[in-house]
């Protein structure tokens, strides 16, 4: 074997280990035509751009406060595991302000910083953001100032206000531009994923107001800067507590409430209906997958998280938005139905039980494997406990557990796949 032929082996034994190359085909095309098209359009209109003192100093000030930033808070150790950045409040003025193609090029250097000195991540998603960015800074950056000059011709504060409004306007889109793109990506790699846990939740909407609403005090006033960033660490840092909190309340592999805060909201919400002296039953249900560990055993373990992620989202789906469900540990699931009486949580039983029996879960799995491409038809057993009015004594969520705990356990016995209630009075 020649020296060449070792050296051509060697290398597309490296291009097949890359780990883009066994993510699933859509992701793989959404990955390379976003980075490819960054990196046209970089091209294209840095060719295009004259470079000017003054905008080389103003993107390197931006600049430096931006990789300040990743530095200071990763002293501090808040971006060790904290996936979520403020680092817009430079970039976004650099967008405002400069040419577009710096606000395509300013998130290069923080980004390859945190490979480096934060937390290390695989390669092309450290690239995929590069390129999600760029473009979105790219293009608030040119609807920037295509709109901009409106803002001359209004006279007096209105100037002001109405260029305060394009640049918020700009970043908003390039907020949206970026997380349609990074969303889309996740979605491909997951699909059981929750956009709106990801996006949409009011933690998350508060921190985009916030970070660019400080971008665009800095783009109006670059003296503003120095003002801007004990506020952006501050920012980072509730960030980062929003985050802690959440993940103290949910349990990490379906998204749903975790044991201890099922049972310490199900208690409220328990304690409240008894201050209230509503006239109204509750239902506490309990729920098993049916040969959960079999499944384990023959499918694999991954094959087990992704059957407990589709079966939490299918019920995340189902119940009402007032309804409490909660991972008790394992395969089983509690479920709090305020308001619901025993027809009422019959019919829920039954839903929930239909529903997962048809569902269908695939799984990943290698192109040797002799297994399946889907589990086996799923099914679970319920146990459903429903309480007297409040003023009875069985209104307590011990004994509406231990009740539907027997229930289950009926269930069970009766060879699974089935709902068994039991009322309390």
């Amino acid at each position: 074997m020649t020296a060449r032929s070792r050296v051509t082996r060697c290398g597309g034994s490296v291009v097949r280990s890359w780990p883009l190359l066994h993510l699933r085909l859509s992701l793989i095309v959404l990955v390379v035509a976003t980075v490819a098209s960054w990196m046209t359009a970089v091209t294209i209109i840095g060719l295009r751009t004259p470079i000017t003192s003054h905008d080389v100093l103003l993107y390197s000030f931006l600049l430096c406060c931006d990789v300040g930033t990743v530095e200071l808070t990763r002293r501090t150790g808040e971006l060790s595991t904290h996936s979520r950045d403020a680092n817009g409040v430079w970039e976004l003025p650099a967008a405002l302000v400069l040419p577009p193609v710096y606000g395509m090029l300013i998130p290069v250097l923080p980004i390859i910083f945190m490979q480096l000195r934060v937390r290390k991540t695989l390669h092309h998603r450290r690239v995929f953001s590069m390129a999600a960015l760029g473009i979105s800074g790219g293009i608030a950056s040119v609807v920037f100032h295509a709109l901009s000059p409106l803002s001359a011709d209004v006279p007096g504060i209105g100037h002001p206000l109405t260029w305060g409004a394009i640049a918020v306007l700009c970043g908003v889109l390039r907020l949206a531009t970026n997380k349609i793109m990074v969303l889309a990506a996740i979605k491909s790699s997951d699909p059981l994923a929750s956009v709106r846990g990801m996006a949409l939740t009011k933690e998350l909407i508060f921190g985009d107001i916030a970070e660019i609403s400080i971008g665009v005090l800095v783009a109006a006033s670059p003296v503003l800067t120095l003002l801007a960033l004990p506020s952006v660490i501050l920012l980072q840092r509730s960030q980062r507590h929003t985050q802690l909190l959440t993940d103290a309340r949910t349990d990490g592999k379906t998204g749903l409430l975790n044991a201890i805060t099922w049972q310490r909201e199900a208690s409220i919400q328990i304690a409240r209906a008894i201050r209230s002296k509503i006239a109204t039953h509750v239902a506490v249900m309990l729920i098993d997958i049916d040969h959960f560990k079999i499944i384990n055993d023959t499918l694999g373990h991954q094959a087990g998280d992704v059957l407990l992620k589709s079966v939490s989202q299918l019920f995340s789906e189902l119940l009402r938005s007032y309804d409490l469900c909660g991972r008790f540990g394992g395969d089983e699931f509690a479920v709090l139905l305020p308001d619901t009486d025993r027809d009422e949580a019959e019919g829920v039983a039954d839903r929930l039980s239909i529903a997962v029996s048809n569902l269908t879960v695939p799984y990943e799995r290698e192109p040797s494997s002799h297994l399946p491409a889907v589990s086996p038809r799923i099914t679970i057993s319920v146990g459903v406990a429903v309480s007297g009015r409040p003023d009875s004594p069985d209104y307590c969520l011990d004994e509406l557990v231990m009740a539907a705990d027997t229930a289950l356990y009926s269930s069970k016995s009766a060879g699974r796949n089935a709902v068994s209630i039991v009322s309390m009075s």
